[in-house]
């Protein structure tokens, strides 16, 4: 089709790509035309924002690394992680649901772990955190033998990938559900803190005037064949940031339990204060899928 004005554009595309022989494809490239032709319409981008905005998307690609996802990051920090989350769970966002996005710091390595042991593998000084899990089906009976992985960042804010001085794996580890759906951990609390600035997610994150801080939590993907992947988070209610994450990850559903003990607890290890943490996670039957982690190493401590 020869291209006779503004408006012919979009017609060209959707008629090129209705020959797309996959018909969910076909669907998604359609209305993608047809709403992204639409907001340029709408806002009437000038030629030097849409250089900006190609510039953008060329430094998030430059900006990720084997131990940072700055797309992932963006995504977050545009709401469209969590949006797609609550579309697809919790009877495809009719009701209340435990699932939430996966962010950018899981790993596919982490270590098995026996249950009742710690994420503790170097030196991380903050409140003592003892979680007791248990994972259920529909109906209420446990779920045996599922793989759940656990990560979450230091009480100074940082996940060990960011961080050389954290040991390889610190606070992270892969646990498998006893016959009564079961396990637990210890770990230290967690903290809440800051997504880097120094990439396009930090100018978005300046542009808007908002703070740059997700609330303290912990990580959970829970994984079993015959049953849909669940991937969580539970947040401290007691972070200052509750009610304004950065990403937008938080929703009722999520805010656990995390109890303050004021006495400490030898058998445990932990001097006082301590939290304690008990979470349950039911489980869809559907597909069961690892998905592609987005980081795959540590950073490296820079040379002075």
């Amino acid at each position: 089709m020869i291209i006779e004005n503004q408006a012919s554009v979009t017609d060209a595309v959707l008629q090129a790509f209705s020959r797309t022989e996959d018909p969910r494809l076909r669907e998604i490239l359609a209305a993608l035309v047809r709403h992204l032709h639409g907001f340029v319409r709408e806002v009437r981008l000038t030629e030097r924002e849409f250089q900006e905005a190609m510039r953008i998307i060329a430094a998030m690609g430059q900006r990720t690394t084997d131990s940072h996802n700055e797309v992932v990051l963006m995504a977050g920090s545009l709401g469209v992680s969590a949006l797609i989350c609550l579309l697809n769970n919790g009877d495809n966002g009719q009701t209340e649901t435990l699932a939430s996005m996966l962010g950018p710091f899981w790993r596919e390595d982490q270590p098995l772990s026996e249950s009742g042991t710690t994420l503790v593998r170097s030196t991380t000084p903050g409140p003592g955190l003892v979680v007791d899990v248990r994972v259920e089906d529909g109906s209420g009976q446990p779920v045996e033998g599922a793989e759940v992985d656990v990560w979450h960042s230091s009480p100074d804010g940082l996940y060990e990938n960011q961080d050389p001085a954290q040991a390889e794996m610190n606070l992270r580890g892969r646990f498998s559900t006893d016959s009564a759906g079961q396990f637990s951990f210890k770990s230290v609390k967690p903290a809440g803190y800051p997504i880097p600035l120094d990439g396009p997610v930090g100018e978005l994150v300046k542009a808007t005037g908002r703070h740059n801080y997700r609330p303290a939590h912990l990580h959970f993907m829970i994984y079993k064949q015959g049953y849909k992947t669940l991937i969580s988070q539970i947040y401290a209610p007691d972070d200052e940031h509750i009610d304004s994450d950065v990403q937008f990850g938080v929703t009722r559903a999520l805010i656990g339990d995390f109890v303050l003990h004021d006495e400490p607890a030898p058998e445990l290890g932990f001097a006082a204060p301590w939290y304690s943490l008990e979470q349950r996670f039911v489980m869809e039957l559907g597909e069961a899928r690892r998905p592609r982690a987005p980081i795959r190493s540590k950073a490296q401590a820079r040379a002075d």
